[in-house]
């Protein structure tokens, strides 16, 4: 196998965490709501599927419960955000804190304990036949393959559909979405809700397919590269997709770059995927400085519903 192809699996395997949470903050966003919690939410996802997998030995049973637990912190974030319009950068950043502390207080219990499996993959034995396309897509698990549906029935639903017609009519104008009869509280409940099961689903990935052990601060700092690519990606599910895999390429390229007997200090490898998307939104942001950004203009604006008579 030659390095290209190695470094194409490494990279989905590192994106896909990324691509779930990057999903989950388009989803989050989209309907008008900032989402900074991702990466409290992440460790909260990857601490829960850990001690459930490892107590129970069921990974369905852990991927539930990591859904569940980031679903009631989603309610709380939206209750904050949406009822009570308390400040939602405020509420994200609460949310990592308090994901980031719980998480390291609930997982010392199991820490550098092995996990009983991995995520399962699909068995396509014809892939595999293939010379590179069966070495990348046979090594895929479930939830990569899930990832990437994921990323075509998002894009379908915020493009072509109704649902989605409303879900960008509240993201932009929830005024004039009331209007005409849309429920903007309860799409705002719905989606931040859906948006913030994905990211925790994100840190399961992270578990099961990229370090299948619990460690303090396992996610470093991906939850924050997250909410870079939502932007990076333009709130666009086809675009996340390859900033996911850009990333994750970057990420791996170091580790890489150390099996072939590199000089440079792996301390500045592993700056490379961070300083590559800092650059990049940089580049971006001065490209397009002249151009509508494409972000949802109620984007951070609490929705105060007029009296009517």
């Amino acid at each position: 196998m030659d390095f290209t192809t190695q470094l194409l699996i490494a990279a989905i395997s590192a994106g896909t965490p990324l691509l779930l949470a990057t999903l989950g903050g388009i989803l989050n966003e989209r309907a008008g709501i900032i989402q900074l919690g991702a990466e409290g939410l992440m460790l909260m996802g990857a601490v829960t599927t850990c001690i459930v997998y490892i107590r129970t030995e069921n990974l369905l049973l852990a991927l539930l419960a990591a859904m569940a637990i980031t679903a009631v912190l989603g309610i709380v974030h939206s209750f904050l955000c949406v009822t009570l319009r308390a400040n939602q950068t405020m509420s994200g950043l609460a949310m990592t804190l308090f994901g980031s502390g719980l998480s390291a207080y609930l997982g010392k219990s199991i820490s550098g304990i092995p996990l009983p499996g991995t995520s399962p993959k699909l068995d396509l034995g014809w892939v595999k036949s293939i010379p590179v396309v069966g070495d990348i897509f046979g090594r895929m698990d479930d939830l990569t393959w899930f990832s990437l549906l994921l990323v075509l029935a998002l894009h379908l639903l915020i493009h072509h559909t109704s649902w989605g017609l409303h879900l960008r009519a509240v993201g932009d104008s929830p005024a004039t979405a009331d209007v005409m009869g849309i429920r903007v509280q309860l799409i705002r409940y719905s989606y931040v809700t859906a948006g913030t099961v994905l990211i925790g689903l994100a840190g399961a990935d992270m578990v099961l397919s990229y370090a299948p052990t619990w460690n303090e601060g396992l996610t470093a700092g991906r939850g924050w590269i997250a909410v870079g690519l939502v932007i990076f990606a333009r709130w666009n599910p086809l675009r996340a997709l390859f900033c996911a895999y850009l990333f994750g390429a970057l990420d791996s390229l170091g580790f890489r770059m150390q099996l072939l007997g590199s000089t440079i200090p792996p301390y500045f490898l592993k700056m490379i995927p961070y300083v590559v998307t800092i650059l990049v939104l940089m580049y971006l942001g001065y490209r397009n400085r002249n151009k509508p950004s494409g972000t949802p203009e109620s984007l951070g604006t609490p929705f105060i519903r007029e009296q009517r008579f």
